[in-house]
């Protein structure tokens, strides 16, 4: 079962990518924000959290991001999705990139982590939220407590989470060279850092230093998207 889709995209006469993807996703938020920096039409298809049969149907195995192209083959990697569509028109991630932004963004996915698995499920998300909400939920508990945990002893433990995850927003700070972009130009590093910053944010409680603070709200606003609720 997917949920309706929503177009994203102002030019006219061009043809629609389509990404299937949760909301959560933060891979499938770098499609999503290159598409909205290149103003490109992004048909975006939440699928259910337990819908592995739209994800086999699509590409023989359950995965999600998928992106289909025009041609119709799809795409699973998020960073060759990205690298797709600046090359539609003149590309907009000229900026260089950095090693150590890049190290930071390796580093932070596991600390992050479990802050925000255990509160996507109580964001009322599309992949959650439907009549089939009950299944889909019990499925990503499953999944996602196999790998880190039981969600109410890692919600219990969000001061000590928060505390490890400080320093380095704090080294962020010290690296954003620019609000609207990490490197002062738009580059690769900023699809690496924005996704992050946008699932860290769901943590109430959590406050970014006010570099970070400044770039995810500048950054944001210029793709268009609204943060993910806070809990």
């Amino acid at each position: 079962m997917q949920i309706p889709c929503i177009v994203h995209g102002t030019a006219a006469g061009e043809s629609v990518l389509k990404l299937y993807m949760f909301e959560h996703c933060s891979l499938c938020f770098r499609v999503r924000m290159i598409a909205a920096l290149k103003r490109r039409h992004l048909q975006e298809t939440v699928v259910l959290d337990d819908d592995s049969d739209t994800m086999i149907g699509l590409v023989g195995k359950r995965v999600i991001r998928i992106l289909v192209k025009d041609d119709g083959q799809a795409m699973l990697e998020s960073m060759d999705m990205v690298e797709y569509v600046d090359g539609l028109g003149a590309r907009v991630l000229t900026g260089p990139q950095r090693g150590d932004v890049g190290a930071w963004a390796d580093r932070i996915v596991a600390k992050i982590a479990p802050l925000t698995m255990p509160r996507y499920p109580l964001l009322g998300l599309p992949e959650f939220a439907t009549i089939a909400t009950i299944a889909a939920l019990d499925h990503y508990n499953l999944r996602k407590r196999k790998v880190f945990g039981d969600f109410v002893e890692l919600r219990a433990n969000t001061r000590h989470h928060i505390k490890e995850l400080m320093p380095d927003l704090e080294e962020l700070d010290r690296l954003i060279e620019s609000p609207l972009a990490v490197n002062g130009e738009l580059s690769l590093d900023d699809i690496r850092v924005l996704p992050l910053l946008r699932s860290a944010a769901i943590v109430k409680g959590l406050r970014f230093p006010q570099k970070v603070r400044d770039y995810f709200e500048a950054m944001m606003s210029r793709i268009g998207y609204q943060p993910l609720p806070a809990i």
